[in-house]
């Protein structure tokens, strides 16, 4: 009997660990001149925690393209078909709407080589929701696409608006999942404002450094004639795309 209350006087006199579920909205400083974006090194700290990354190596010309897939406009069959030609790997971040209304693209892209990342099925902020809703979101997503192709892990988050926590962090990781942000991006997802295909075009490219996640949203017009040129003249570059499987190995 002494032993177990001395045994319970320890616990209750250890340190109780706060994981913190204040919103972190992420931002970054852009690359310019071939140098890579800089998130600074609190927020370089609390993903590499967690195992979750927004760029590669500073040393090698290597490129992760990454699409968000909110929902579909028609522009993903131009983009898969300019992958495809180019040999280029993608990963697309879907939401629930997107599994309900485009599953022939969804199963084109596993089909093609492409990853299908996670972006929660309502698109919710996820650090207004309790643990249980967020791995809801996320399994919801993943149960879908295991359902409809051969991929049945969607391994990869991008947390809706860019919006996430440390405890977001925490919960997704135990559940099997890596949160992956983006170092090159623009506003490009309004769909109903184009402002045309050279503006993409320049938008992305001077952004560019080694190492880059790029993140394009396939609502746009503009980006998806764009990217032809955008790939081809990065490969001019001496740029290679690889897979967020290498990047994550990599780490």
């Amino acid at each position: 009997m002494r032993q177990m209350i001395f045994f319970l006087l320890f616990m209750f006199m250890l340190p109780v660990i706060v994981v913190s579920s204040e919103a972190i909205h992420w931002g970054f400083q852009k690359g310019m001149d071939g140098k890579q974006a800089e998130a600074g090194k609190n927020l370089d700290d609390i993903l590499a925690k967690y195992d979750s990354f927004y760029k590669g190596s500073p040393d090698e010309k290597v490129l992760y393209l990454t699409f968000d897939n909110g929902y579909e406009n028609g522009h993903t069959k131009t983009i898969l078909d300019t992958l495809k030609k180019e040999k280029v790997p993608a990963a697309f971040f879907i939401t629930g709407h997107y599994v309900e209304s485009a599953p022939d693209l969804i199963k084109r892209m596993v089909k093609e080589g492409h990853i299908v990342g996670n972006h929660s099925w309502h698109h919710y902020d996820l650090t207004s929701v309790p643990n249980s809703t967020l791995i809801e979101e996320l399994k919801l997503v993943e149960k879908e696409v295991a359902r409809m192709t051969t991929q049945k892990k969607t391994k990869y988050v991008r947390p809706p608006r860019g919006i996430f926590s440390e405890n977001v962090l925490k919960t997704a990781q135990k559940e099997g999942y890596t949160h992956v942000m983006w170092s090159v991006a623009y506003v490009d997802w309004y769909a109903d404002q184009p402002k045309g295909k050279k503006y993409a075009y320049d938008e992305i490219m001077k952004q560019i450094h080694p190492g880059a996640v790029i993140l394009l949203h396939s609502v746009s017009k503009d980006n998806a004639e764009a990217l032809p040129d955008v790939i081809r003249d990065l490969k001019k570059q001496g740029y290679k795309f690889r897979s967020l499987d290498e990047l994550a190995g990599a780490r």
